[in-house]
């Protein structure tokens, strides 16, 4: 099972300048309970966002360099990083990862963020998905609405 998980705002951005244009909590609770015990598979400017290896996963770096970094499994293309993760993998970013992988996701679990923030780090619409699960949370202060979405094939 191969699963895209991401938060994107209404306008495609999913972040700016290495990290994300918003502040959710809940977010980042829905996340962590996503993908703990999971391998992930992310960009290398993605894993060196994170302060430090997130606990409780396994970090499968996609890089077209020979770079390395503590908590890091190196794969060099799509076909590596799958094999490596060995069957459930949860794809975490960035951009460019994402679309290697759109072709061969089972599901999306994406959280809509409700607003239209900059940003340099954009991922289109995803078409050919049909939802299967929505949980929506109301805007709070200076925190944006936004809903928990799960897509499944269409």
């Amino acid at each position: 099972m191969i699963t895209l998980v991401l938060a994107r705002a209404a306008n495609g951005v999913i972040g700016r300048d290495g990290k994300l244009p918003w502040h959710l909590p809940a977010d980042l609770k829905h996340f962590k309970a996503l993908t703990m015990g999971k391998p992930m598979a992310m960009g290398r400017k993605t894993f060196e966002s994170f302060p430090s290896p997130l606990p409780g996963r396994r970090h499968i770096v996609l890089t077209r360099s020979e770079w390395q970094a503590e908590g890091a499994e190196v794969a060099h293309s799509v076909d590596e990083a799958l094999a490596m993760a060995g069957g459930d993998v949860a794809v975490i970013g960035g951009a460019e990862v994402f679309a290697l992988f759109a072709d061969r996701a089972d599901r999306i679990e994406l959280t809509e963020v409700h607003a239209s923030p900059q940003g340099d780090a954009i991922v289109p619409a995803f078409t050919g998905w049909r939802e299967i699960a929505r949980e929506d949370h109301a805007g709070d202060g200076d925190r944006p609405a936004f809903s928990f979405v799960t897509l499944a094939r269409a």
